[in-house]
């Protein structure tokens, strides 16, 4: 054969059906699709108690809806409480239902190589915010929500997309937990109304 590199190419005894598994899988798309839920009930949510805070899931690539791209969750923050303090890649949108107050963000300076390098800028800069405002949390930004009022409580809708995860770049980092969390806390609407009251810590 002319080509010199044909002792290399042709070893190899391994088969797989690897096209054949993205054909089989484009096939069965509509049908794996009517499957999944397209209106996803409240009760269908589910809550975490979890080291960013209070969330209820709104859509998550783990729950069996439609969605193939954004990940959302509500987040409450409890009376004169804060969020836990991270760090990811993917902007993020986060649009405020109800209460006021701030976020802290530091912007990161990254380099992409073979491994993912960031350094955290020491400038913290302050945003203010109320119910009605939406804030952009830049990629790869450290940031914090903060409720500014001791009486009531925040609730946040955080979307993020799922690309950055997908392209194997899933960088989250937690640098501090929200007050409230507790693994050994299951939650219930009735735990939740508590924190929503400032009645537990």
């Amino acid at each position: 054969m002319a080509w010199g590199e044909t002792g290399a190419w042709l070893e190899g005894k391994q088969n797989e059906r690897l096209y054949q598994r993205l054909l089989d899988e484009a096939q069965d798309a509509p049908s794996r699709n009517a499957r999944r839920k397209k209106i996803v009930r409240p009760e269908e949510m589910p809550w975490e108690m979890s080291r960013q805070g209070l969330l209820k899931h709104l859509m998550n690539e783990q729950m069996n809806t439609r969605i193939e791209t954004v990940d959302a969750y509500m987040q409450i923050i409890p009376p004169g409480s804060r969020s836990g303090k991270h760090r990811h890649l993917a902007e993020e949108c986060v649009y405020v239902l109800e209460g006021k107050g701030y976020d802290l963000h530091q912007d990161c300076d990254v380099e992409i190589t073979d491994v993912f390098d960031w350094k955290i800028n020491p400038e913290v800069k302050r945003f203010e915010w109320e119910a009605g405002d939406y804030i952009y949390i830049p990629p790869n930004t450290v940031h914090q929500h903060f409720n500014a009022d001791p009486k009531n409580p925040v609730r946040l809708i955080s979307s993020t997309a799922r690309i950055f995860r997908q392209m194997g770049l899933n960088t989250l980092d937690q640098m501090e937990d929200a007050p409230e969390y507790d693994p050994k806390v299951v939650l219930t609407s009735e735990i939740v109304r508590q924190y929503l009251r400032g009645e537990r810590k």
